[in-house]
Order: structure tokens, then sequence, then C-alpha cells
């Protein structure tokens, strides 16, 4: 299955569609800022993303940018400051 690393940042002045989106990202990434959000997708899932922000946003008042991050991108990415896992390579424990 091919998964690719999207990192997915938005620009929404309204509170509401801000928190629906927001509410939205976090069920297939992780939050990196305030307004940024890195997702590691397989296609089917990142069509999905897509087809629900899209419904969340409003098309003539809100930014949303979907970058697509290469293998030979992500080595060259710099973490810099608070360290936290990396979205997608997080240790889970199942119990």
């Amino acid at each position: 299955m091919d998964r690719h690393r999207y990192v997915i940042c938005y620009d929404i002045s309204n509170n509401k569609r801000r928190r629906r989106l927001s509410i939205c990202l976090d069920q297939y990434g992780s939050r990196i800022q305030e307004s940024v959000f890195e997702a590691v997708l397989d296609l089917d899932l990142f069509k999905q993303m897509t087809a629900e922000v899209e419904q969340k946003i409003n098309a003539k008042a809100d930014a949303v940018r979907i970058y697509m991050l290469c293998a030979t991108c992500v080595k060259k990415v710099e973490r810099l400051g608070i360290p936290g896992p990396i979205p997608g390579e997080e240790t889970v424990f199942v119990v």
C-alpha cells in the first residue's frame, strides 16, 4: 500500500468552520502547529480527507493548502524546538 506524507495548512477566519476543519483533520493526522497538520495517508484516505475538507470550508472565504512530501523531502525536514513524535511514526501500544 503506497502511503505519502502530507502537510495540511489552513487560514480560516470563521471560528465555527475552523473548529470543524480542525476536528476533521484530527481524524487523519497530527496537529504540528495551530493551523498545520501532518498526515501519512494512502490514496483512498487522501481522497476521503480532501472530500471532507471541501465540505467543511467556504471555498470563497477560506484557504487550505495540502503539500505532499516525497520520500527524499521527508528525510530533509528539519525539526527545531519542542521535540515530539513524528506523525505516522508514533509508537503504538495495543493492550
